[in-house]
């Protein structure tokens, strides 16, 4: 119960705040530091997403490729590291992002720009605070979902464990699972 009003308590925050936004790609884009923070008067920097290819088997039953189609997604480091490397960073801006099933040409068209706040433990685990919609895949066995690609939308949390295993943390929202819309 403590847990849950906590993060309760968190997204109130970014809800009010300087609604932030978790993409598929936090992960790379965290790596800013403060000082790439400062770079622009608000603080805020883009941090666009990459394509990328998962071949048969890793999260879909056929090759999946993902594009970003609209990327306006910016990142704000809030806080640091002694050392300078991103402790607690929050993301915004619109991001739809198309997965193809490359063996037959099927797309969706994934709406991901969500708000939310990553902190990055120095383990190298992640948890996500995060409201609205984001992409987020699945391996066999490395989560709390089935292996696959998800629009998670709602009032949530995920974590990921230093070896990468995703726990989902729903307060309030629904799960989409987008190798069924384009298989």
């Amino acid at each position: 119960m403590r847990r849950t009003v906590i993060a309760l308590s968190v997204l109130a925050a970014v809800a009010v705040g300087a609604a932030p936004v978790a993409t598929a790609s936090a992960t790379s884009s965290a790596s800013a530091s403060a000082s790439d923070a400062g770079s622009t008067a608000a603080g805020w920097v883009p941090a666009p997403s990459a394509p990328w290819d998962k071949p048969a088997g890793a999260r879909c039953d056929f090759p999946v490729h993902g594009e970003p189609v609209v990327d306006e997604v910016e990142q704000r480091v809030l806080d640091t590291y002694a050392d300078g490397t991103a402790k607690r960073v929050a993301y915004k801006g619109d991001l739809v992002v198309r997965l193809t099933d490359t063996d037959t040409g099927a797309f969706y068209d994934a709406d991901a720009g969500g708000t939310a706040i990553v902190d990055y433990r120095t383990d190298g685990s992640q948890l996500w605070y995060v409201l609205g919609p984001v992409l987020v895949g699945f391996g066999e066995n490395s989560g709390s979902l089935a292996r696959g690609f998800y629009t998670i939308d709602g009032a949530y949390t995920l974590e990921f464990s230093p070896t990468g295993y995703k726990t989902l943390t729903m307060l309030h929202g629904s799960t989409d699972d987008l190798c069924a819309r384009i298989g």
